[in-house]
């Protein structure tokens, strides 16, 4: 595969902002520091969120989806989000442990429009909002608390190139987590039998 010329590297602000010219009112206004009353209704509507971290092994993000309005709207300028039972690898948790920068895209099934949020983030165990964010009587492991630095919408274009809500699911085949696991731990993991347990497995642990 041909590499590409390094004379052809984009390697200033001014090299990058010839290429796209300037940001219009319309983008610029979009962007506030707080939950205002609209975004808290596109939050409310997200039952899918992917939450952005880093820290001193790099960066992570991390699927986060529960029944829409799953990360309640606290204030309008406080966001707060369960954190269910999942792998245990806690990537995410242990980066705001050391860097509480973090980015959330929240996704409406349906709409094209998609909610940014900026943020610094804590992690906490308390009774009371742990009580509040249960779900099937069961409460998260604990809850990552978001205090908001800017907020804006993405608009639709990204949701229309890839026909993310209307292509239809495995237009080509992919290979199962099963079949991923066998191929990464020289079959040491049985393929087979992991996605045969699997859907049971979920089941039992999704909360």
């Amino acid at each position: 595969m041909d590499q590409p010329h390094p004379a052809h590297s984009v390697r200033t602000l001014e090299q990058l902002q010839s290429l796209f010219g300037p940001v219009a009112q319309a983008s610029s206004r979009k962007e506030v520091d707080f939950i205002h009353p609209k975004y808290r209704a596109m939050i409310e509507a997200s039952p899918f969120a992917i939450l952005a971290t880093a820290g001193p092994d790099g960066l992570d993000a991390s699927p986060r989806g529960d029944p829409p309005g799953f990360v309640m709207v606290q204030d309008d300028k406080t966001l707060l989000m369960p954190e269910r039972r999942g792998n245990n690898r806690i990537d995410s948790l242990r980066n705001i442990l050391v860097d509480p920068r973090v980015a959330l895209i929240f996704l409406i099934p349906g709409a094209g429009e998609t909610l940014r949020v900026n943020g610094k983030a804590t992690i906490t165990t308390d009774p009371a909002l742990m009580q509040r964010l249960a779900m099937n009587g069961k409460p998260p492991q604990c809850v990552i608390e978001v205090k908001v630095d800017t907020v804006f919408f993405q608009c639709a274009r990204a949701i229309q190139r890839s026909r993310l809500w209307q292509a239809p699911p495995a237009e080509r085949a992919i290979p199962t987590a099963g079949a991923v696991l066998e191929a990464l731990t020289d079959a040491a993991i049985d393929g087979a039998k992991y996605d045969a347990d699997l859907p049971a497995r979920q089941r039992a642990t999704l909360y």
